[in-house]
């Protein structure tokens, strides 16, 4: 399928740079499986389902995974800056470094310093350039390994904020907080799994109080799954991989939900695609742990995921394309010209879209 059939206008102002405070008084497109449209707010959700369905978030937690360093060759310092993007082992990491010109395999990176001289050799964290591939990305190894490398990150390193939002204006330590869901719980997530940013405790327990279960699943998001497709052709694309897991306990209470008639809502498409990846053909989730390179576009089948619950998304990516396949491109072409003439909030810290999958109008 051609990737320009995903294209829409957007107006800058449309891209929201701060999240909704509370977070769940954010505003809500709900989109029937008929496509009828009704604004809402995230706040109204525990109303807008049922007793008995299941509501899937993500718990992974995203990590400091911008860093700030510096490159040394002889008398030239050129600063670097570093996105981590995926984990290899205990001490090397693939990451998209600016300018990737300027760093040669082999050479070192220093990070947490803003110039060669060292008051203490605790500030800084050392890597070796391991390896260069295309766009940016090289693949890092680190002086430090395991959780001693995990704290030097999280110590020296800064949020990692999607491009349209740190172009406008730099990460702040409200980020830390703000870029994070109240569910996050295993870390390896280099962006955040954006649909959760909207809950609260309090709404939470609303959703308890209608009868709606929560269940958590993992995937770690990587910075690929929010890129824009450069392909002409969606066959052509190659997907990230990410890592994913649903535990058996889990995965049994999916199902038992499922088969007493409640439907399950995934919260996000990280959500959706781990429930996807683990679902077998009748629909049933199965137990998960590893890598999922799942990629859906307009005519896949969903098999697990009954509503989809998350944020308005870049055009020609991939995430805007999970939707096209879950409600139908132009049901959500639809959508997304209502939400901008509305004043919905876009991206990661905007506003939210629940889709209600064909299986109710299957059913009804």
């Amino acid at each position: 399928m051609r990737v320009d059939a995903f294209d829409f206008d957007l107006p800058p102002d449309r891209i929201a740079l701060e999240p909704a405070s509370p977070r769940d008084s954010a505003r809500m497109l709900v989109v029937a499986s008929d496509g009828a449209l009704a604004d809402a707010r995230v706040a109204d959700l525990p109303g807008l389902l049922r007793p008995g369905d299941a509501l899937v978030v993500n718990d992974t937690r995203v990590i400091a995974a911008r860093l700030d360093g510096i490159r040394v060759r002889g008398e030239a310092v050129a600063s670097i800056e570093a996105t981590l993007i995926k984990r290899i082992d205990d001490c090397r990491w693939r990451a998209l470094v600016r300018p990737a010109k300027k760093l040669r395999v082999g050479e070192r990176v220093r990070f947490g310093e803003a110039s060669e001289s060292m008051a203490c050799l605790l500030a800084a964290l050392d890597a070796e350039v391991e390896d260069k591939g295309e766009a940016g990305e090289v693949t890092l190894r680190f002086d430090f390994s395991g959780a001693a490398l995990d704290e030097a990150i999280d110590r020296l390193g800064s949020p990692p904020l999607p491009p349209y939002i740190a172009a406008r204006r730099p990460p702040g330590d409200k980020d830390r907080a703000d870029y994070q869901t109240m569910f996050a719980a295993r870390e390896g997530a280099v962006a955040a799994p954006t649909a959760g940013l909207h809950f609260t405790p309090d709404l939470a327990a609303r959703l308890a109080e209608r009868g709606v279960t929560l269940h958590r699943v993992t995937l770690h998001v990587g910075a690929g799954t929010f890129l824009p497709v450069k392909a002409d052709d969606t066959d052509d694309h190659v997907m990230h991989s990410e890592w994913g897991a649903i535990d058996a306990a889990t995965a049994d209470a999916l199902n038992v939900a499922r088969a007493a008639g409640g439907r399950i809502v995934a919260v996000g498409t990280t959500s959706a695609r781990i429930l996807e990846s683990a679902a077998d053909d009748a629909g049933g989730v199965r137990p998960f742990a590893g890598e999922t390179a799942i990629f859906i576009t307009p005519g896949y089948r969903f098999r697990a995921v009954d509503a989809l619950m998350t944020n308005f998304h870049l055009p020609r990516s991939t995430l805007f394309m999970l939707v096209s396949a879950f409600s139908g491109l132009a049901t959500v072409k639809a959508a997304y010209a209502h939400a901008i003439a509305a004043g919905y909030r876009f991206y990661s810290y905007g506003d939210a879209c629940l889709l209600i999958g064909r299986r109710d109008r299957d059913a009804a």
